[in-house]
């Protein structure tokens, strides 16, 4: 919330790169509410109730919230690539009103992609026992309690799973070897060296979403464990979120910047 604000209330941040970084932001908070607070009522109360219709639409906002990060993980990777590979070119390209409807779009379709699965698990007879096991409902410890014949929502929930996260993660990954390549010509050895530093932590924020999202909804169901994809699943919902604001914000020269010139005026204020 506080880059949120930052970001909105200084003028030197208003560019297309902190406007994405907004909306990356804005996300984490509603993507790490979709299971943390449970989570935390279960770890506090011993309380592991949730009813099945809050259970569908905790599934629903998870995967929709989790294919919006991707959609905005692309985006960014897109807007880094033109930034460094083409500068001269960057603010006729991303354009305050492209840069809009790319964050819009990544919206619209993330919350639109998933709906189809979500239907076809609505129709899904559950006759217990009503026990799943992990720690938010996930498709596969929800599918694995249901008495219906579940293929159709298997095929169907990692054929999408499968499209969104394969096809965003060749966009990033096309995108990020273009920069690298850029950053090899460049002659400066300082300049190198500083481009390196922000690639690489931007890298391997997208290696653990990637990395992890693959290994739970793109594998075979079949191979799966499920006390395995419990662990994987925190790096997902729980600790990539968490550092996101450090890698993509906090760590940035002119975000910090900005926070030292509002801890200036609050001091004057006093």
């Amino acid at each position: 919330m506080s880059i949120i604000a930052a970001i909105w209330l200084d003028r030197r941040l208003h560019i297309a790169m902190y406007f994405f970084l907004t909306s990356l932001a804005f996300l984490d908070i509603w993507f790490i509410s979709s299971t943390v607070p449970k989570l935390l009522t279960i770890l506090a109360s011993n309380d592991r109730i949730i009813s099945l219709p809050g259970c569908f639409l905790q599934f629903y906002f998870y995967v929709s919230l989790g294919t919006i990060e991707f959609y905005l993980l692309a985006v960014m990777s897109v807007d880094r690539y033109v930034a460094i590979c083409h500068p001269l070119r960057y603010y006729s390209i991303i354009s305050p009103k492209v840069c809009l409807w790319l964050v819009l779009v990544s919206w619209i379709f993330g919350f639109l992609t998933f709906i189809y699965p979500t239907v076809l698990l609505f129709g899904l007879s559950f006759c217990g026992p009503y026990k799943i096991n992990h720690f938010f409902c996930d498709s596969s410890a929800v599918v694995a309690i249901s008495c219906s014949d579940i293929k159709q929502f298997n095929v169907v929930f990692a054929s999408f799973a499968s499209a969104v996260i394969l096809g965003s993660f060749i966009l990033t990954l096309i995108s990020y070897f273009n920069i690298l390549i850029t950053v090899l010509m460049i002659p400066s050895a300082s300049g190198k060296i500083k481009a390196f530093s922000t690639c690489t932590s931007h890298f391997t924020v997208v290696s653990l979403v990637y990395g992890s999202a693959i290994f739970i909804y793109v594998r075979p169901v079949e191979s799966s464990s499920p006390d395995l994809n419990k662990i994987v699943a925190l790096l997902n919902s729980v600790l990539t979120p968490v550092l996101n604001p450090f890698i993509y914000s906090l760590r940035n020269k002119q975000v910090q910047q900005v926070f030292r010139d509002f801890e200036k005026r609050l001091a004057l204020l006093k």
